[in-house]
């Protein structure tokens, strides 16, 4: 699910397309508008876990910085793009039955039409889903990504107050409870022993963590307040999901 690392993957993903690119940099301009962006539909949330969630973003912080970076910056190194994307996309279809049913529940028919569609082209045609000719041949199958939390948020629930996990990071009391629904359609939650299951996690992150180089470091320092920052973000871009 949401990772401190992979936010500007969901960011860009609900429509803040110039937060950083796949391998590119981040230029002023695109930051300049990411900030405009966040100040002009600014929606507030509750945060009386303020020091917890700040004692935490401190130290997700420093593991990405002392652990995480390096870790996938000498994996880009060593594995081809093309083998990289490859472990992305099969990844990426193993999260299926998580999108599939949320859009069910929300009552998105073509979506989930759409999910069980791709799914079926790229777990056979690509190849257990190391391959995405969905995206390629058909672009109609790309419907938008849908979790628990969303679901929540459809039938009325608010998001509740901030919080900070360590290691998966920001998130709200609703998108959290939507995360422990969400692990029970996660394949990878039946893998045993669970020391396999966090391993294959790990390398899934690694592997994501290594095409987004650049992105957190940019724009956290572009911030004048980074706490501040990534929560409007998160709490902005959860909203712009749950209205497409």
């Amino acid at each position: 699910m949401l990772l401190l690392f992979l936010f500007f993957e969901d960011l860009q993903a609900a429509g803040f397309e110039k937060v950083g690119k796949i391998e590119a940099d981040f230029s002023d301009e695109d930051l300049d508008f990411l900030n405009e962006e966040i100040e002009e539909e600014s929606i507030r949330v509750a945060d009386p876990l303020s020091l917890w969630n700040r004692g935490i973003f401190h130290f997700n912080d420093k593991f990405y910085f002392w652990v995480l970076k390096p870790v996938a910056d000498g994996y880009k190194t060593v594995v081809p793009s093309k083998i990289r994307i490859g472990v992305k996309n099969f990844f990426q279809n193993l999260l299926t039955p998580i999108r599939f049913v949320n859009c069910i529940l929300q009552g998105k028919r073509h979506a989930a039409e759409a999910e069980f569609a791709r799914f079926l082209c790229n777990t056979t045609v690509g190849v257990l889903g190391f391959g995405d000719p969905a995206k390629k041949y058909y672009p109609a199958l790309q419907a938008p990504e849908e979790d628990l939390g969303q679901t929540l948020g459809v039938y009325g629930i608010g998001n509740g107050i901030y919080i900070i996990w360590p290691f998966l990071g920001p998130s709200t009391l609703r998108d959290s409870f939507g995360l422990i629904g969400d692990h029970f359609l996660d394949p990878l939650s039946y893998v045993n022993p669970i020391e396999s299951s966090l391993a294959i996690r790990g390398f899934d992150t690694v592997n994501a963590t290594s095409f987004r180089i650049g992105d957190y470091e940019a724009f956290k320092e572009s911030a004048i307040k980074p706490y501040e920052a990534f929560r409007d973000a998160y709490i902005q871009m959860r909203k712009t999901k749950l209205e497409k």
